[in-house]
């Protein structure tokens, strides 16, 4: 008989970046609904408006419908499974001598990975939520304090974790390895901060009561300091580290980590600039949107053109993707490419064509929309590609005992 083995048995944190971006994938298929499917009265589309835009709509538009209601589908529940793989490999790998070991170097930042997913499952699940479920909406000034409590439970996981781990390398000198600090594989903690805060900053943007409006604010505007603040300490001594060392090669896909990042705090700031007009009366012009949104993906691009520069000349991609070699960071390619699709369909939108400089479905708007489509369908092809690479159980011959 063979042995089956596969990579995944060999357990690490960033495994739960596996759940991540199949959540993340569920959200550009969300993007399709967001801005194509009308949403009068509420600010994001619900299955009534779905099933309204399949009535009334032309055969591209239900197209697009069928396409994003299964991608949704398909990835929340890639999302879910493999959320709960993670928790279970987590609880034994927690009892083993490898996470003690762990949790005494600069790697223990990867445990972050663990609250990042778990923030990224209850975004993936209230999506999945608003697209399914029939008359969600009237119910929802319910749910959305239930979903508060739920992204400060993971916040306070995340804070909790950060503090043991500051906590250990501030206390001690000598605690934290710069040499091994050559990577941006410590803004991880910023990510799962910065998760959880945009989390809570959707009650702020959708919400008609003004007390739970002004506490997702608060509370989304704490987790997104947060985040920034860690954010600029990880990237100055990370390059600090690297002009030094090199960049470390398995590590190299972190270096697009500032993608997601900004995603994720351009979305939270909009949500809260959402509130601040429609609950306080704040206003905010078109232009200005746009000119918001252009700075974010800038940043976006310069992260996207370093990562890919140096892991092509380090032939990453050749080893780690479509070479023989595994590596649990690879998952982390995901999600860069997942938050520019996402950013750029808001940049097209909320920019472009709400400032009047793009007019919607124009051959300009299409060959925009085209940038964003290619980035979805090549970390979808990704996704697939690293789960077989990880997942899937390769036949090994037996030991043969010596005579």
């Amino acid at each position: 008989m063979s042995l089956q083995t596969r990579p995944a048995d060999r357990y690490n944190p960033l495994y739960f970046l596996a759940s991540v971006g199949a959540g993340g994938l569920a959200v550009t298929f969300f993007m399709y609904l967001f801005f194509w499917v009308p949403h009068p009265g509420q600010p994001v589309p619900v299955f009534e408006d779905i099933m309204a835009a399949w009535a009334k709509g032309n055969l591209p538009q239900q197209i697009a419908i069928v396409i994003a209601m299964a991608g949704i589908a398909t990835f929340a529940v890639l999302n879910i499974k493999a959320l709960i793989w993670n928790l279970s490999a987590f609880a034994k790998w927690s009892r083993t001598e490898a996470y003690t070991n762990l949790r005494q170097t600069n790697a223990e930042a990867t445990l972050l990975a663990r609250p990042l997913a778990l923030a990224m499952s209850v975004n993936a699940m209230f999506i999945v939520g608003m697209v399914f479920v029939p008359n969600l909406w009237s119910v929802v000034e319910y749910l959305f304090p239930a979903a508060m409590v739920a992204f400060v439970l993971v916040a306070g996981m995340a804070l909790r974790d950060i503090g043991r781990y500051l906590g250990r390398i501030l206390s001690t000198g000598g605690a934290f390895d710069m040499s091994q600090h050559n990577s941006f594989g410590q803004l991880l903690p910023a990510f799962a901060l910065a998760m959880a805060g945009v989390g809570l900053a959707a009650p702020a943007a959708m919400s008609h009561t003004t007390t739970t409006v002004g506490v997702a604010m608060v509370l989304s505007t704490f987790l997104g300091t947060a985040a920034l603040v860690y954010a600029v300490i990880a990237l100055m001594t990370a390059m600090s580290s690297m002009l030094h060392h090199g960049t470390a090669k398995e590590a190299a896909p972190t270096l697009m980590i500032v993608v997601p990042l900004m995603t994720i705090l351009g979305i939270l700031l909009m949500r809260q600039d959402h509130a601040l007009h429609v609950t306080f009366g704040a206003h905010s012009t078109d232009g200005e949107t746009m000119v918001f949104l252009a700075r974010f993906v800038s940043v976006q691009v310069l992260f996207l053109l370093l990562g890919l520069t140096v892991m092509i000349r380090q032939g990453y991609f050749r080893d780690f993707v479509f070479g023989t070699k595994t590596s649990p960071g690879s998952y982390a390619l995901v999600c860069p490419g997942v938050a520019f699709q996402v950013m750029m369909f808001f940049f097209i939108h909320k920019g472009l064509v709400a400032a009047d400089v793009l007019t919607k479905f124009s051959p300009a708007y299409w060959a925009l929309i085209a940038v964003a489509l290619a980035s979805q369908a090549a970390m979808i092809a990704l996704v697939l590609r690293l789960n077989r690479q990880h997942f899937a159980r390769a036949a090994q011959a037996p030991a043969v005992p010596a005579e």
